[in-house]
């Protein structure tokens, strides 16, 4: 091993250790995470004439009050139940109101640390995104994006438009405000359905008749005889209260008959011709409603004399899973066919689309009430029970298109940029790997070069928004040390790759691959160092022992970023604007403007001092001197004579990655090539020359 080779290690051993220590010392002080918002906070959040109750569990999930001081609905942060990591590592905490039915009353924003959001695009975009979510419901299947193919004709899709630029984070919010709430219905709105209702079939033909309806499970009878009914009175106050059932113990009480009308098949075989016509009329007006026949043929009845029509019945309610369903009277003029029973008969509706779903089996629930005293009497009731449900053939769902993964919809939404990705990246690596001596001997090397630092800048940065940052590397460890979920990382597939293609990078070429080739800011300083040659400007170039030691700068810039992540997260975002990645490629330099005289400062610095930001302050190029660690080879030639007694090669480094030795120090090296191009000029490599020089001389005259 090379001295020059030793010195290379021990200095990266030496930077290694000093951001592990101060990563250890992050470790051991505690994290403070993001404290939940208090109940008097929280009502600064809601609007009037509601107000926030009770806390109802340990994850922060309150009671919302209506004027009236009853509950409405729930109110909750994102964070506890759903703590999704942002692409800084920190979770976006979201405010989400549901009423009881599971529908979105409100969605809002509380806290964040997305880069593209705080200083970039600004916050207004990430508040307007959340209030596409009123009057949504869980039930929906909501996507963030647009519609694909011929667009959302017939589908029950609901799509949320995103933010341009900031796609990846508003998919995580989307997923946080949707896992959360799904957490809340899931315990405190028991059985609440998340699937569309199904709906009657019209096309669907049976012949039935009333008999049918009854033997096959169709109709549903529930009959109560006198003594059953004094037997659930027996004990109370009102047991004695009605005497025709003491005088009359054997005859009925309550004869009660439910049956859905809403499958046309099943409407025929109940209805009469003219009434069949009337419900047919009534529902092509109110398609989302499903119409329950009542028939009752014994004293009980079917409603209370205060009764009033096309109101909901009082003597009638019912439930589906646990959850109230609300029924009004149809105001129609109900009669039966021949050979349906002959009593009291109703038609109730219900709207689907408050979660009642009529292929599923429900409760109807029927009072029964008595009266105990003369003056001002006593109340009392009882419920009778009837389950009741309709098979599934008479009815049609909506065919419920599961979303795809979070990840795969970014894959999908930009398949076309992924594609082109791939193309130029395996381009570049088969222009890299097996013929790096053809590309660098190029008459047109440094042409063709730029052209390819071209397109990083306009397409990898630019259009496809790649510009790789610290603040992913940063938000990756402290997930990492958090325990969370790496997911975060999918949410951007085009970065994604990038990080991908660097990380193998390593292994062939150390650091060199990103840095030298696909970093848009990076290709944006090469451009300006040339336009300040080209411009005559006087070039600086610090000795050899302060590039030494200004290079060392990079290594506390990393470390501080890493203190910031532990200490004080909430403030990571200001602190990763060392880089001037987001003002120069995300923002397109379109910001508050002493942003934008940060980054210009760094390319005008650039014409003078060859790439001055990626030697000695980038925290990411601090990360991506680990690259020469995994490096799996030598890959640039070097001859004996390389060090002593030529030194070309050291001279001709801009990067000044190369020691007195000879050795490349792979830990800075940005694989411009222009060494490999020296080492095979037998014109320039003095070796080569010396030798040439040599066998003129001995070759016979």
């Amino acid at each position: 091993m090379t001295s020059g080779t030793m010195i290379s290690f021990s200095f990266m051993r030496m930077a290694l250790f000093a951001i592990t220590a101060v990563l250890a010392g992050m470790l051991a002080i505690s994290k403070a995470s993001a404290e939940r918002l208090a109940r008097e906070a929280l009502g600064s959040y809601i609007r009037a004439p509601f107000s926030v109750g009770e806390q109802i569990n340990d994850k922060g999930v309150y009671k919302l009050l209506n004027s009236g001081g009853i509950e409405a609905g729930y109110i909750f942060e994102t964070e506890p139940l759903a703590p999704l990591p942002g692409f800084s590592g920190a979770t976006i905490n979201l405010l989400v109101v549901l009423d009881l039915e599971g529908n979105f009353m409100d969605v809002q924003l509380v806290s964040h640390n997305e880069p593209i959001f705080v200083s970039g695009l600004g916050e207004a975009p990430f508040h307007n995104f959340f209030v596409q979510y009123g009057g949504l419901s869980i039930s929906d299947t909501i996507v963030v994006g647009t519609p694909y193919g011929e667009g959302a004709s017939g589908s029950s899709l609901v799509y949320l438009d995103g933010v341009t630029k900031a796609t990846a984070s508003v998919r995580i919010a989307h997923e946080s405000v949707m896992g959360a709430a799904l957490a809340v219905a899931r315990e405190k709105m028991q059985g609440i359905s998340l699937e569309p209702p199904a709906f009657p079939n019209l096309e669907y033909d049976e012949d039935l008749t009333w008999k049918d309806l009854v033997e096959k499970g169709i109709a549903t009878r529930k009959t109560v005889s006198n003594a059953e009914i004094n037997k659930l009175f027996a004990g109370t106050i009102w047991e004695d209260d009605d005497p025709e059932a003491t005088d009359y113990p054997e005859e009925t009480y309550l004869d009660f008959w439910v049956v859905d009308v809403g499958p046309p098949s099943i409407a025929r075989a109940a209805l009469s011709e003219d009434t069949y016509e009337e419900l047919r009329a009534f529902l092509e007006i109110s398609p989302n409603e499903e119409p329950l026949l009542v028939i009752e043929t014994a004293r009980h009845g079917l409603v209370s004399p205060d009764f009033v029509r096309n109101t909901s019945p009082d003597w009638i309610s019912a439930e589906q899973d646990g959850l109230p369903i609300t029924f009004r009277d149809a105001d129609l003029l109900v009669e039966t066919t021949e050979d349906a029973p002959d009593g009291t008969a109703m038609i109730l509706r219900t709207d689907r689309r408050l979660g009642f779903d009529p292929a599923r089996d429900y409760l109807l629930k029927v009072l029964s009430v008595r009266e105990h005293g003369m003056f001002q009497p006593e109340t009392g009731s009882v419920a009778i029970e009837i389950p009741h449900g309709t098979p599934e053939r008479f009815f049609d769902r909506i065919e419920q298109v599961k979303p795809m993964p979070p990840w795969l919809e970014a894959l999908w939404n930009r398949q076309a940029d992924m594609i082109a990705l791939g193309v130029f990246l395996l381009l570049i690596v088969a222009l890299l790997a097996p013929g790096m001596n053809k590309m660098a001997d190029a008459r047109h090397f440094k042409a063709i070069r730029l052209c390819i630092l071209g397109v990083v800048i306009a397409f990898i940065g630019w259009w496809g928004q790649g510009q790789l940052s610290i603040v992913t590397a940063l938000g990756a460890l402290r997930t990492a040390v958090d325990g969370g979920s790496f997911a975060f990382l999918l949410y951007d597939p085009f970065s994604l790759l990038i990080w991908v293609a660097t990380v193998l990078g390593f292994i062939a070429w150390g650091r060199g691959l990103f840095c030298g080739w696909l970093c848009p800011f990076g290709a944006m300083q090469e451009f300006a160092h040339h336009i300040g040659k080209l411009l005559r400007v006087p070039q600086i170039e610090p000795s050899a022992r302060w590039d030494q030691r200004l290079k060392w700068f990079k290594f506390p810039v990393l470390a501080a970023l890493i203190a910031v992540v532990f200490i004080a997260p909430n403030h990571v975002d200001k602190a990763a604007e060392v880089e001037p990645f987001k003002t120069a490629i995300t923002t397109f330099f379109i910001r508050e403007w002493y942003y934008v005289a940060y980054a210009v400062f760094w390319l005008l610095l650039g014409m003078v001092l060859f790439k001055g930001f990626c030697r000695y302050v980038c925290p990411l190029g601090a990360v991506m001197v680990i690259g020469g660690l995994f490096r799996g080879r030598d890959w640039i030639k070097r001859r004996q004579e390389c060090g002593t007694p030529c030194q070309l090669c050291k001279v001709k480094c801009q990067y000044n990655a190369i020691d007195k030795s000879g050795a490349i120090q792979y830990s800075e090296c940005f694989q411009c090539l222009d060494c490999v191009s020296i080492h095979n000029d037998k014109a320039r490599c003095v070796p080569l020359v010396l030798a040439e020089r040599q066998e003129l001389r001995q070759a016979p005259a």
